[in-house]
């Protein structure tokens, strides 16, 4: 999100130089610097002990390719909270080891994903609204069935590796 009007009072930003980051729009009135905001989400990549990952079919996303389980964290929720909570709701699954692989910006959506392995027990499937289909997959066959370079497709290859 980049800021035009100030949310706090409503009054037009400057550009005004701060320190080391450049210019930074700026509220006069409130005396306060505004960055750029962007949404923070994670994206997981869940396993289980057969060397499986679960890979979902939401149309909305893609009608083509799977993706990985992943979700807006909610305020106050700390990203392992989220993957968990995401997990859940999505696949119906309950994660017992939660380890944090990298972080990838998407410029396109404005958003930061924090990436993670979310290791559960092999279990049916509980799906939500939002999920048309999940399969387990085995670590050989994923990467193809994702979109090559996007960024369940580096998660993945990150964590099958």
């Amino acid at each position: 999100m980049h800021f035009t009007y100030c949310p706090h009072c409503g009054n037009k930003l400057v550009q005004k130089e701060i320190g080391d980051e450049g210019m930074i729009p700026f509220c006069q009135k409130c005396d306060v610097p505004l960055w750029d905001m962007f949404t923070t989400s994670i994206i997981a990549a869940v396993v289980n002990e057969q060397r499986e990952i679960a890979l979902l079919r939401q149309n909305y996303v893609s009608a083509v390719n799977y993706v990985c389980v992943a979700g807006i964290m909610k305020l106050g929720e700390s990203a392992e909270d989220t993957v968990i909570r995401e997990v859940k709701e999505e696949i119906g699954l309950d994660v017992s080891k939660v380890e944090f692989v990298k972080s990838y910006p998407y410029e396109k959506k404005e958003m930061l994903m924090l990436g993670y392995k979310a290791s559960v027990k092999k279990s049916d499937f509980k799906i939500s609204g939002e999920v048309d289909s999940v399969s387990w997959v085995k670590f050989e066959h994923a990467l193809g069935l994702l979109r090559e370079g996007s960024i369940a497709w580096q998660l993945v290859k990150t964590v099958i590796a």
